[in-house]
This record gives C-alpha cells, sequence and structure tokens, in this order.
C-alpha cells in the first residue's frame, strides 16, 4: 500500500522526504511542514491551488531540488520526473511539456528558497555534536568564487563579462561569497553580485554577511578579509578572527608583546574612515585593536607556501597555543573542498538561467540542494558515530538520488527501514586521510589549465619532495 492515497497532493513534508526528513531522530525534521507554510506564506508564495493543479509549490520544489541535484539538469528531465512521481503516488500523470513546470519555477521567490537554506544550516550548525567544534566553538569559514551565466541581454547588464573578454565572445560572471560552518560543513550564510565594479569583491559581500554569525564564533578567511574594519565589526559582536595577513601590512616580531618563537601581540591603529563607512559607525569602532600574529612554517615538501604569517583576535596563549591558531588555519582548507563541491559535484560553476531573476532562483535552490544533502550526512554521522567531513559529499548525492523515489513512497515502517540503509551506505563513502598529500601540478590528457605531464607521476612526485622546483 502506497503512503499517499488519492486524492491528497504532495506536500512540503512528503517533498522532504527524499532527503530522509521525518519526525525523529535529531536533523531528521529539519524543515517541518508548519515552518515552510508559514516561510511560503510570508514569501506570498501562492500558486497551484486549483484542485487539479499538477505543478504546487511543494511539487514545483521538488522538481526544482531534483534538477539541482541530478546530473540531467534539462526542464524536460524535470518534468519527467514529475511524471514519475505522480504514477509512483497513484496520481494521473501530468503532460510531458515543460512549460507550465518553468512558469511555475517562476513563480517560486528567491526569498523563500533563501530563508529555507539558512534554516537549513543555522539548525545543523546549533545541534552539532561538541565533538564536532574546535574548542568548544563553532568556526565558519569564509571564501569567494565565480560562477558564469548564459550570454543573454538580461545577464549582461545585472552581471557583466570581465572586460580581458571581447564584447559578444565572454560570458556573464557573479562573484560568490560563501560561509559554512567547520564542524557539518552547512552553508549559512551566501552573497553574490557582478564580478567586477565599485564594492563588488569579496570585501563587501563579506561585509553584508556579518548578520550570520553569532557572538562567540570564530571567522576563517584568506588574507583579502586581513582588514581593519572588517575585524572591528566583527569583534563588535563578539566574534573573533583568524585571518592570514595581507601582503601590504607589515610585520616585525621584534615588537609587541612577545609570547613565545615566532608569536606575539601588536596593536593596530584605526586608519581613516573609508568612503563606504558612515560616521557614526567610524565612530564606534575602537581606536586600536590587538592582535595576535603567528608565523606557520610550511615544511612539507611540495607544498607551494613555505611560511605565512597567521593573524587572530585569540590572544590567550594558554588557551590557545600557536599549534592551535595553525591548526585553525589549516582548516581553512576545507572551505575550498565545500566551494568544490557546491561548483563541480552540482555543476553551480556554469549556470542555465536566461535572466537575473531566474538565475536568482537557480542558485539559491543549488545552496538548498546542497544543505539538504549536507542534513542527511550529518544524520548519517551521527547514526554511525563518525564526523560529518569524514563523509564523500559526491557519493552522499548519488546515494540520496538513488534513494529519492524509496523514501518518497514508502510506507512509514519501511520508511524507517530505508533512511537506516540509507544510513549505513553514506558511512560507507567515507574520505581517505591523506595528510600532507602531494601531487605534481601536470596533467596526462590536456586541458589547457595544466601543463603536460612530461615523466611518470611517480618520478614528477619524487622531485617535488626533493625540493625540485617545477620549470
Amino acid at each position: 500500500m502506497p503512503f499517499y492515497q488519492p486524492p491528497h497532493r504532495p506536500t512540503f513534508a512528503s517533498t522532504f522526504r527524499s532527503f530522509a526528513q521525518d519526525p525523529g531522530l535529531p536533523f531528521q525534521q529539519v524543515l517541518p511542514q508548519p515552518l515552510v507554510e508559514r516561510i511560503a506564506a510570508e514569501e506570498g508564495v501562492h500558486f497551484g491551488e486549483e484542485a487539479n493543479a499538477v505543478y504546487t509549490p511543494a511539487v514545483t520544489l521538488w522538481a526544482f531540488l531534483t534538477q539541482c541535484l541530478s546530473t540531467s539538469k534539462s526542464c524536460t528531465a524535470a518534468v519527467a520526473r514529475v511524471i514519475v512521481m505522480c504514477i509512483s503516488l497513484s496520481r494521473p500523470p501530468c503532460s510531458a511539456a515543460t512549460g507550465a513546470y518553468c512558469k511555475a519555477r517562476a513563480k517560486l521567490p528567491a526569498g523563500f528558497l533563501r530563508r529555507l537554506t539558512y534554516h537549513v544550516g543555522q539548525t545543523l550548525d546549533e545541534q552539532a555534536e561538541e565533538t564536532w567544534l574546535w574548542h568548544g566553538r563553532h568556526v565558519k569559514l569564509v571564501d569567494g568564487t565565480t560562477l558564469s551565466a548564459p550570454d543573454t541581454p538580461a545577464n549582461q547588464l545585472v552581471y557583466p563579462q570581465p572586460r580581458s573578454q571581447r564584447p559578444g565572445l565572454g560570458f556573464p560572471m557573479i562573484r560568490l561569497l560563501v560561509v559554512l560552518t567547520f564542524a557539518t560543513a552547512a552553508l549559512v550564510g551566501a552573497a553574490y553580485g557582478p564580478g567586477e565594479g565599485k564594492e563588488t569583491g569579496e570585501t563587501a559581500l563579506f561585509r553584508s554577511l556579518f548578520e550570520h554569525f553569532r557572538a562567540g564564533d570564530v571567522a576563517v578567511a584568506d588574507r583579502y578579509q586581513c582588514s581593519y574594519w572588517q575585524i572591528a565589526l566583527l569583534r563588535q559582536q563578539c566574534v573573533d578572527v583568524a585571518v592570514r595577513l595581507h601582503q601590504r601590512r607589515h610585520s616585525d616580531f621584534r615588537r609587541g608583546q612577545r609570547l613565545g618563537h615566532y608569536d606575539h601581540i601588536v596593536r593596530w591603529r584605526k586608519p581613516q574612515r573609508p568612503a563606504w563607512m558612515d560616521e557614526a559607525t567610524y565612530t564606534s569602532l575602537p581606536a586600536e585593536l590587538e592582535m595576535r600574529e603567528v608565523r606557520v612554517v610550511v615544511a612539507t615538501p611540495g607544498f607551494r607556501t613555505r611560511d605565512l604569517i597567521v593573524v587572530t583576535s585569540l590572544l590567550d596563549a594558554q588557551q590557545y597555543s600557536r599549534e592551535d591558531i595553525a591548526d585553525l588555519y589549516h582548516q581553512r582548507w576545507q572551505v575550498e573542498l565545500d566551494i568544490r563541491s557546491i561548483k563541480q559535484t552540482l555543476h553551480m560553476g556554469v549556470l542555465s538561467c536566461k535572466t537575473p531573476e531566474m538565475l536568482e532562483r537557480e542558485i539559491w535552490a543549488h545552496l538548498l540542494g546542497y544543505n539538504l544533502v549536507r542534513q542527511v550526512m550529518t544524520q548519517a554521522a551521527r547514526d554511525r558515530g563518525l564526523q560529518p567531513r569524514q563523509l564523500s559529499f559526491a557519493g552522499a548525492v548519488q546515494t540520496v538520488n538513488a534513494f529519492r523515489w524509496l523514501l518518497q513512497c514508502s510506507e512509514p515502517a519501511r520508511f524507517a527501514m530505508a533512511c537506516q540503509i540509507l544510513y549505513v551506505a553514506l558511512s560507507t563513502h567515507q574520505v581517505g586521510d591523506r595528510p600532507n598529500r602531494v601531487e605534481p601540478r601536470r596533467v596526462k590528457r590536456h586541458r589547457d589549465k595544466y601543463r603536460w605531464l612530461r615523466q611518470p607521476r611517480e618520478q614528477a612526485r619524487a622531485e617535488l619532495l626533493a625540493g625540485v622546483v617545477e620549470d
């Protein structure tokens, strides 16, 4: 007997069943039906209310998510999955034409998708196990990337192509900045804008995301965010910071309060007010900042950066040793892998929508799908006594897609059993423990970005470890 019976139509609760969401264990009902209905009402989601309507908000959202998580991203494939869902739930099949689905998808507000995305990410962060945290603190990783969009006049107007590309030969470029949690890799903040122009850089995007940090958090970012203003504004919110020292800022370990070998506290003076900051905000910031600088030497053969200086507001050397600070910044690499998961595994690097309004929906639908997969991974990690980052995101996406119909149509008893099997399958696909992995930056198959590999990989790796510099 199927779980759904006519004439009942799929609801938001049934939409998220394909992500193993149901009342029970922690993380299994991150998006309960009443919450999603309330957000939908507040964001003005009102369509498909007729008795015979196929593309209700719940079905449209479900199809949009499957489109983002599947390798077949066309609207034709999305509609085909809706037809299969209707038949599986003992409902009449809908038309295979894509027009109705495309119109319904355009009625899902980007704000609705954004709020669902943030709710999932914040819930995962709040319910993270103590053993998943860094020194009992929630660490937020910050980094940026770029996305490409179809070359249409509307997209070019909002997201112009890089000036280095000739007119008519380039593609609109979108700059995206994300804030992800270290414990669960969930996304808790995202901002995007044009790739070029005034106040469109990563620092400006980062400032728009300060509201997603809570008192006690630790923000970890690269040298782009090593700014007096970024750090001072975060410190006003009782948020600590760990960033790499900007190349234009000089460091002298002979000065300041010495804490240990290449470890000291210095004072940064407040610069003049920048144009983007109002006078009231400028006055509220302190005249000086006490910052700790720690030199980290990368002695691993094959690594490009030999030494770097990490700047942090974690001043207590007894509580946070020099090695702790170095390890904290080393974990920043995780956000690079998470962005790779978003762009490559979910194929979000090249978007497909032809208007800026639909691009916005496409971005948030991908990020919502990303967080929902992280939710399933987090539940599987807790269920199997692992950490979420030990599990493979690519393996999780493939497994969740394979389990979609079983979870969607199972009776309650079989649903619980299917979830447990899903968790076992996810826990099987663990990321290998390969500390300080070294590989030559060359390829055997031709790619424009990399040079040819002209000797056996084992020989090239041995030369890297021996300190031979690549020509």
